[in-house]
């Protein structure tokens, strides 16, 4: 109950005081610009309805948060809290910096004598909008920030608040980090376009100054932001944070991507331009400064984050942990390398094909694009795909320890079930197409390039065929080594199962343990028989009624007892196992209150928050990543 209050309180908190900044923006801005003026009363009444209608609410609501929050711990610390004031820094501190950027590069525009709507934002605004918006969010983050400083200062716990911090820089370093290699890549893009020809005064010049604006204000916020980060590596809880590991592999990931993909551009346009002809090397020069100004901003993207991510494999000392990283990284490139590759041989099989069946093929600029695209692919992922696949695959092969953990990684077994499935899937299609066309020709049906389809659907099938059969072996080479090594393993392992009951708890035990690790050695022992001197085991499985209360010199023994110790709760009356102090808290209560006991994960409760503001955080990324890619898409494209 507590959650759901502390939720709605600090929604409606946010809200209304949103609705008030822009409120009181919005009135100021129509009392300081004459235009707003003459235009009517509608945007004075406006301005007027949010002022009057959030102030009250938002105090209400804030004013409760505070209060609560002075006398109960457990409310200042909660993950929501600390979730309403980054994000209240973040909803005023980023619209002020938008409006810092658009009254530079307007004042740009203006100063290069150049029309100031160009502007990549806020065109249609003035200095004293601008100037407006930036000041009262200043005012509004600076109350919040001196509030969120002094919590600092007083918290009993700051495992939440340490959390979202993170998160709270790690989104200052992807929002300046965007802006960067979005100005970037416009400079880049009109040093081609200046290279071809004469641009000055024409449309074409706000570029520059656009990416100006863009790197002046971006670069600073990324650096700084990123500076910090790095300062706090020091600490553990930073070194080890996922949140960070996380946002490495998206940056990194993101870098080789945009690459790869601006790179087989690079390579069509150049074999397009080889084969076919037609234009001049001036305007050569121009075509591929879209795909050049995408992929070298992110080929250091790649390259700078690239290093960080290995940096941050290093700090996890755990060697089988440090591995699966290291696995997921590279079978995400693999898996792009392999379908890059099966796209460019087959699309090469098929460039073939229509030279041998169609007329329309005889020449060379007939499949120009084809055979450049096909090309572009295959330079671009064999090579990606070999880098990255035949270290895995070697890695599963090794005999001992590290290649029993490779073969049994989850990374790994769906990277292989996922190829499987990619190729029944794609096999069964292909064989469906080819069985159509042979069933649709043979009962007389429309024939008009039976060859070719034939012959496509055919080659596709053998792929997908060649693919399959590949990767099923070493799926089953995998499960061959795998089975040896854990067999071995598991029937060596001795397991002894005390039992102080009638034996119900041992024939559950070994029930569980036939369908489940049916190789492990099981012996099992009633207490109230004794326990031989000479019994030897590795670990014990005992019920929790017997650990809690053993007798005799049994007790003496699981005391001595050198090995792993296993307790399965049993229907010991009044006994109730929790994981944590929290967890005994909350069960006290409601045993106070007569309420029946319901132990759940605290770890799950109590992360909930975090995990939400992470999937906010990976959407925020996402959408960032998204509008690069779109953007480079767009440039390369034309469109």
């Amino acid at each position: 109950m507590k959650t759901i209050r502390r939720l709605y309180f600090y929604a409606v908190a946010a809200i209304s005081i949103e609705v008030v900044l822009w409120g009181i923006i919005t009135l100021l801005r129509s009392i300081f610009n004459a235009n707003k003026i003459i235009e009517g009363t509608s945007t004075l009444a406006q301005a007027l309805s949010l002022i009057l209608v959030g102030v009250p609410i938002f105090l209400i609501h804030w004013l409760w948060a505070q209060r609560v929050s002075a006398k109960d711990d457990e409310e200042k610390t909660a993950g929501v809290r600390a979730i309403f004031l980054y994000g209240i820094l973040l909803g005023t501190l980023i619209p002020a910096v938008q409006n810092l950027l658009a009254l530079i590069n307007r004042t740009f525009l203006a100063t290069a004598n150049l029309y100031t709507y160009r502007a990549i934002v806020g065109g249609s605004q003035t200095w004293l909008d601008n100037l407006i918006a930036i000041v009262i969010n200043l005012l509004i983050a600076a109350y919040f920030w001196n509030i969120l400083k002094a919590e600092w200062r007083t918290l009993p716990e700051t495992e939440n608040f340490a959390e979202i911090r993170r998160l709270y820089r790690f989104v200052w370093v992807l929002y300046g980090l965007l802006m960067t290699i979005f100005g970037a890549q416009q400079a880049l893009d009109y040093a081609f376009t200046l290279s071809t020809q004469n641009v000055l005064g024409m449309i074409g010049r706000e570029t520059v100054v656009n990416a100006i604006a863009l790197l002046l204000i971006g670069t600073p916020i990324w650096y700084f932001s990123w500076r910090i980060l790095q300062d706090v590596l020091p600490d553990s809880a930073e070194r080890e944070s996922y949140l960070r590991l996380g946002i490495l592999y998206l940056l990194s990931l993101g870098g080789v991507i945009v690459v790869l993909t601006a790179g087989g551009n690079l390579i069509y346009m150049t074999l397009m331009y080889l084969f076919e002809g037609g234009k001049s090397f001036t305007e050569f020069v121009q075509d591929i400064g879209g795909p050049i100004s995408i992929g070298v901003p992110f080929a250091v993207l790649w390259a700078y984050y690239g290093k960080w991510l290995n940096q941050q494999f290093a700090f996890d000392e755990n060697a089988p942990r440090r591995a699966g990283k290291q696995r997921l990284y590279f079978y995400i490139l693999s898996i792009i390398g392999l379908t890059a590759t099966f796209f460019a041989v087959s699309s090469l099989i098929s460039v073939v094909i229509d030279l041998v069946t169609s007329r329309g093929y005889l020449s060379i600029s007939g499949f120009a694009s084809s055979l450049s695209s096909a090309l572009a692919a295959l330079v671009v992922g064999l090579p990606l795909w070999v880098m990255t696949w035949r270290p895995m695959q070697a890695q599963a092969l090794e005999e001992g320890d590290s290649g029993d953990h490779a073969r049994r990684s989850v990374i790994r077994k769906t990277y292989l079930y996922v190829v499987l499935f990619a190729a029944v899937i794609g096999g069964m299609i292909s064989a469906g197409t080819l069985i159509f066309t042979l069933i649709n020709s043979f009962l007389g049906g429309e024939t008009s390039n039976f060859t070719k389809t034939t012959l496509n659907s055919l080659q596709v099938l053998i792929l997908f065929g060649v693919l399959l059969q590949y990767h099923l072996s070493a799926l089953q080479k995998d499960g061959a080594g795998r089975a040896d090594v854990l067999e071995s393993k598991q029937e060596g392992y001795k397991l002894l199962v005390l039992d102080n009951s009638d034996g119900k708890f041992g024939e559950a035990v070994k029930a569980a343990f036939a369908k489940r690790a049916p190789k492990v050695p099981l012996t099992v022992l009633n207490v109230k028989d004794g326990i031989p001197d000479d019994v030897k085991a590795d670990a014990i499985i005992l019920p929790g009624s017997l650990a809690l209360n053993p007798q005799g010199n049994v007790a003496a023994w699981i005391q001595s007892f050198g090995g792993s110790r296993l307790i399965v709760p049993d229907e010991a009356a009044g006994v109730w196992w929790l994981n944590d102090f929290g967890q005994a808290a909350d069960s006290a209560k409601a045993l106070a209150e007569g309420q029946e006991i319901r132990p759940q994960s605290s770890a799950r409760m109590n992360s909930v928050w975090t995990y939400i503001a992470y999937v906010f955080a990976g959407l925020f990324a996402c959408q960032l990543l998204f509008a690069v890619l779109m953007l480079g898409v767009s440039m390369v494209s034309g469109f």
